[in-house]
């Protein structure tokens, strides 16, 4: 699911977080830890306030071929010759590193929601919320 900023949103598993905290007046004074951990229940509801969502670069030429390739042994190789079949696949199996290194590289969208506790929550991967 995407999220969008505005959106209602509530929290679609328990959550606890654990370490640092610091005072929001001053994050980068190093006082120590001031509380122990925080836990929110599954269903809290909130707004989506921010999505952070990084640009991922674009696919080299290795992987836009791998994917062509690809799509045309899904969609024809059944009724290619055995041999030129064959010939495609072993193409399709020399890019695979290409490709699955792309998709490692994918980098997560993140969001900001404020709750309607009053907290908020920071740099949450977009997976832990479900449309309220």
């Amino acid at each position: 699911m995407t999220l969008e900023q505005g959106q209602r949103v509530k929290l679609a598993a328990d959550l606890r977080l654990a370490g640092s905290v610091l005072l929001a007046e001053d994050p980068a004074a190093d006082t120590g830890a001031v509380a122990g951990s925080l836990s929110l229940a599954s269903g809290i509801e909130g707004t989506v306030e921010r999505v952070n969502d990084p640009q991922q670069e674009e696919p080299s030429q290795e992987v836009r071929e791998y994917v062509r390739l690809k799509s045309l042994l899904d969609d024809f190789g059944h009724q290619m010759p055995t041999g030129t079949r064959k010939q495609l696949e072993e193409q399709v199996t020399s890019l695979e590193a290409e490709w699955v290194a792309y998709q490692e590289q994918k980098l997560r969208v993140t969001v900001r929601v404020r709750f309607d506790n009053g907290f908020v929550l920071d740099d949450a991967h977009e997976g832990v919320f479900v449309s309220a």
